[in-house]
């Protein structure tokens, strides 16, 4: 195949200069951490709630399974990224490869994850608090979204950094918690590996979101614009680490917690199991970070795509971004603050409005991204992006996207 020739540095400079995102240049322990931040958030504790009556073995299954096709979808959009001389978001890639139709669909799918899992993470986050400070749970989330908010105002950078930090913080809590469930364990392990497969297909949907981080791939290539190399690489050492921490945590919240015991909010039920006391602030301070870190990037990536998706002049504009702000988060702060969804079904959501479109439509945006892309790429997927491997992304998740839309509909028994 013929590649479009690279443009010349003066020429990057100008489309650099021209897009309306700024570009902030990431570290690779950043970015990996981006890609940590944006996957360890409400998901992960919702697995052990949601795969309590199927066992533990099924969403390690799952999340391999997952996590190989989600991570493949996630490397298809990063050749996009990589084949494109300008800093666009994922909308901003649609857009340019399949369309305006694509485009308003990734922006709908990066909006309904957003919504969704904010939430659920302002909804969990207030519950924790909550149960800390003995605030009521509608204000505790209100203080918690108006935080976040502020590192998010901060822009790409300050995001960056943030994750950095909280997300070692957050595999250290999770080292020291794995280890006192495992020293305490109060199930037998014969009680954890049981296997109903009939519970199965819902775990996977909540995998799905779990790695339905498409999104921040393309605010990783603008962090890489000065080492593009290093795109690749920081994504499946994100992914790695994620994947430890979503098939620990379950398995963690398994031993120490009978079925009937387990939350919805895992780490509350979790930390009262754990002796001393000592541990139940560790549970929910790891479970606390876990929401805060999502929390971070899923909302400065939405923000980043409503600039894009809307044509808006800057990314740094006040009022614009103030504006694009408050119509991501206080929407979500006001449904949790009124209990008007429940934290297991806006994941459920999150996975099948979201995750689902944005798992297959980076399929069809590569494959056009190699005929009009404009930049000779210092990447390409090679085999994983075969034709049989995209038809089985595309299968597989329109296949967990008809389920869950059945689900909703009715058409199908209850899971949890």
């Amino acid at each position: 195949m013929e590649y479009v020739r690279e443009l010349d540095t003066r020429a990057a400079g100008t489309a650099a200069t021209q897009s309306a995102l700024k570009v902030h240049r990431l570290t690779f322990m950043e970015a990996a951490m981006l890609v940590v931040g944006s996957t360890i958030g409400s998901g992960v504790l919702g697995l052990a709630y949601v795969s309590r009556l199927a066992g533990w073995p099924v969403p390690f299954v799952w999340l391999v399974v997952a996590g190989i096709f989600s991570g493949i979808s996630m490397l298809y959009v990063a050749e996009t990224a990589l084949r494109t001389q300008e800093p666009l978001q994922l909308s901003g890639l649609a857009e340019k490869y399949v369309g305006r139709i694509g485009s308003w669909l990734i922006f709908f799918s990066v909006g309904a994850t957003s919504f969704c899992s904010l939430i659920a993470y302002t909804a969990g986050c207030g519950r924790i608090l909550s149960e800390c400070t003995g605030l009521t749970p509608e204000l505790a989330g209100i203080l918690f979204a108006a935080a976040a908010t502020v590192v998010v105002w901060g822009g790409l950078k300050v995001t960056g950094v943030a994750e950095k930090f909280l997300s070692l913080g957050m595999i250290i809590m999770l080292l020291l918690l794995a280890g006192a469930s495992v020293v305490s364990a109060r199930v037998p392990l014969a009680d954890i590996f049981y296997t109903h497969w009939a519970h199965a297909v819902p775990v996977f949907n909540i995998a799905v979101f779990c790695y339905a981080v498409q999104y921040i791939v393309p605010e990783l290539a603008r962090g890489f614009t000065h080492a593009p190399q290093k795109l690749v690489p920081s994504i499946l050492t994100g992914m790695g680490i994620s994947f430890l921490i979503l098939a620990s945590v379950p398995l963690s919240v398994f031993l120490m917690l009978p079925v009937a015991e387990i939350t919805e909010v895992a780490s509350l039920s979790w930390g009262r199991a754990l002796q001393p006391d000592i541990f139940f602030f560790l549970v929910n301070a790891f479970a606390f970070c876990a929401m805060l870190t999502s929390f971070w990037a899923i909302s400065e990536s939405f923000l980043t795509n409503m600039v894009n998706r809307l044509h808006l002049a800057s990314e740094g504009a006040v009022k614009g971004r103030a504006l694009c702000l408050a119509v991501i988060v206080i929407p979500p702060v006001f449904l949790a603050s009124g209990n008007l969804v429940g934290f297991v079904n806006a994941l459920f959501s999150a996975g099948t409005f979201g995750g689902i479109i944005m798992s297959v439509l980076p399929v069809f945006m590569l494959r056009q991204a190699r005929r009009q892309g404009n930049r000779q790429p210092c990447w390409q997927c090679g085999r994983i992006a075969s034709l049989p491997v995209q038809l089985l992304v595309v299968a597989l998740f329109s296949g967990a996207g008809i389920y869950a839309l059945c689900s909703l509909a009715g058409l199908l028994p209850p899971a949890w």
